[in-house]
């Protein structure tokens, strides 16, 4: 029997089955279930197993079928394969783990708030927090959902969170840890039977990046580009599109206010525009600053009643009194909350907007030989979009400052399954065919190298980003760095010292400005061999990368 028809008659036979229950209903069921605590704000709080604090990138695996392994990079470090009979048996033991259970939890949500393209996902679950997280994270079936794409193919995911695998069941079939035994956890997708499974993760990241990597799977082949980045719209309708890894500024560039916030996570493009995934945000807390980010702050942390408040707070230090300490990271540094984008003041409600006038890729690079600002043609967005570079500092603790160069396609490797020249062209030709300019920020270092030099100014990262939404940068004069082949202007509007923008102009020591652009530039050709050599890449857009 198909095992979508296994879920359908679970439902049908469970004694105690809550469909679609209220949001009231899911936070009582978490609370009086022990589930959660309610905080003095009446945020839930909840505290997960140590291997459940974040994503467990090897236990995430996809199944490889002769019929679609093509379409996927199985080179790429993120996409693990699992046989066919291996994701077999672990539907098998999550249907007979659920039927055991004394009651069920499942929400039928959409992901993607376009409704030509909106996904439709079921999630059944022993958990009323799991439930909870997806009705926060994921969004209502739109009336209108019979003309979506996928309205006949919806996607259904099992979710056991504290439950784990038998060992020597899945001996020889999924990884071996660092003590030597068969990992009892799995985050699995089969995207030919449009079926997931977590088992054994209570991270609520797992659900969600789950049913994002599964988005980018569906939607190329659909001719849809998924991006993993924030959106904003500007009071004239242009739509700004945000691309950054984590430390580059993207959550505080991106929440601007002068600009509604569609998202800021993942969006598609499509021939209509631009689309939120989801309903909701999954914010990082450690060190949140109710000063420098007060919409977070507020979404989070604002007081209300408990069975109207509905954000979950994951792995943040609490006391007694109910209060959290935000700066302790005994417990967890990626201590998160889950909360719906209704909670912040300035949002674009639909989360829909007009093609992208204009995408920023965020870098923070600790070498400080990237440009501020600077603008990139065709060819060299698709090269930057595939290498999603950016820098990691090292633990200043040991005494090692040197930062650690992290290329990461798309700005968002783990969740891109596709072969990655893909999404590159798909990006070519959205940029050709709706006029959309792309500009790179360097949110890192000016004047010398982490240790030696300053982080870029805010104010005047601020001031570049806002000449290049507003078109500002679109008619100066631009000189083609030698070294990183990108355009960079010669002035841009209130930067009260022009000689910032060429980063050689801001070391003491030209020679070793020089050696260090070389040594980055060295790092994106060896990277761009290995991860792209034999990927059908666009000779044009592999001349454009630095060091070639």
């Amino acid at each position: 029997m198909p095992f979508t028809s296994r879920v359908a008659g679970l439902l049908k036979n469970h004694k105690n089955v809550l469909l679609n229950p209220s949001r009231q209903t899911m936070i009582q069921e978490a609370i009086d279930r022990q589930e959660a605590l309610v905080s003095a704000c009446g945020a839930l709080a909840t505290w997960t197993p140590p291997e459940s604090t974040g994503r467990s990138p090897k236990d995430t695996v996809a199944v490889r079928r002769p019929e679609s392994e093509a379409g996927i990079d199985w080179d790429s470090p993120n996409n693990l394969p699992v046989e066919a009979s291996t994701f077999d048996m672990l539907m098998e033991d999550a249907l007979t783990t659920l039927e055991k259970k004394e009651r069920l939890y499942v929400t039928d949500r959409v992901v993607g708030a376009d409704s030509r393209w909106a996904l439709p996902v079921q999630v059944v679950t022993d958990l009323s927090l799991a439930a909870l997280f997806t009705d926060n994270m994921f969004r209502p079936v739109p009336k209108d959902l019979d003309k979506s794409v996928f309205a006949q193919r919806p996607y259904t995911l099992l979710v056991l969170p504290y439950d784990k695998l038998d060992r020597k069941r899945y001996q020889g079939r999924l990884r071996v840890t660092e003590s030597g035994e068969t990992s009892d956890m799995a985050v699995a997708m089969d995207f030919d039977r449009r079926l997931g499974v977590v088992y054994g993760s209570a991270y609520g990241g797992s659900v969600k990046k789950l049913i994002f990597t599964v988005m980018n799977y569906y939607l190329p082949a659909e001719g849809i580009l998924p991006i993993h980045c924030s959106a904003n719209q500007g009071p004239d309708g242009d739509t700004a599109l945000l691309l950054g890894l984590s430390g580059t500024g993207k959550t505080t560039l991106s929440a601007d206010a002068r600009r509604a916030l569609l998202g800021d996570d993942e969006h598609g493009w499509s021939e209509h525009g631009v689309a939120n995934f989801e309903y909701g945000c999954y914010a990082k807390l450690i060190d949140l600053d109710p000063k420098k980010e007060p919409e977070i702050f507020k979404a989070v942390f604002h007081k209300a009643a408990y069975l109207e408040h509905g954000a979950i707070v994951e792995n943040a230090m609490m006391y007694p009194d109910g209060h959290f300490d935000l700066f302790d990271d005994r417990l967890t540094p990626n201590s998160r909350a889950s909360y719906r984008l209704t909670e912040l003041s300035n949002i674009k409600d639909p989360p829909i907007g007009s093609h992208p006038q204009t995408i920023l890729f965020l870098t923070a690079d600790a070498n400080g030989v990237i440009p501020p600002v600077s603008r990139l043609t065709r060819q060299q967005a698709m090269l930057w979009f595939l290498m999603g570079y950016t820098s990691k500092l090292a633990g200043t603790e040991t005494g090692i400052i040197e930062p650690k160069t992290v290329f990461s396609r798309f700005f968002g490797e783990p969740f891109m399954p596709r072969n990655p020249d893909v999404y590159a062209r798909m990006l070519g030709e959205n940029m050709e065919k709706h006029g959309t300019d792309v500009y790179l920020i360097n949110t890192g270092w000016s004047g010398g190298p982490f240790g030696q030099g300053q982080r870029m100014d805010i104010t005047l990262t601020r001031e570049m980003v806002q000449a290049a939404l507003t078109g500002a940068l679109k008619d100066v004069e631009y000189k083609k760095d030698p070294v990183f082949h990108v355009q960079v202007p010669v002035q841009c509007p209130n930067i009260p010292d022009q000689s910032v923008l060429f980063p050689v102009n801001t070391w003491s020591d030209r020679q070793a400005f020089e050696e260090r652009a070389k040594k980055l530039a060295q790092q994106f050709s060896t990277h761009f061999d290995k991860a792209y050599g034999n990927k059908n890449i666009d000779p044009a857009v592999r001349d454009q990368c630095p060091g070639k």
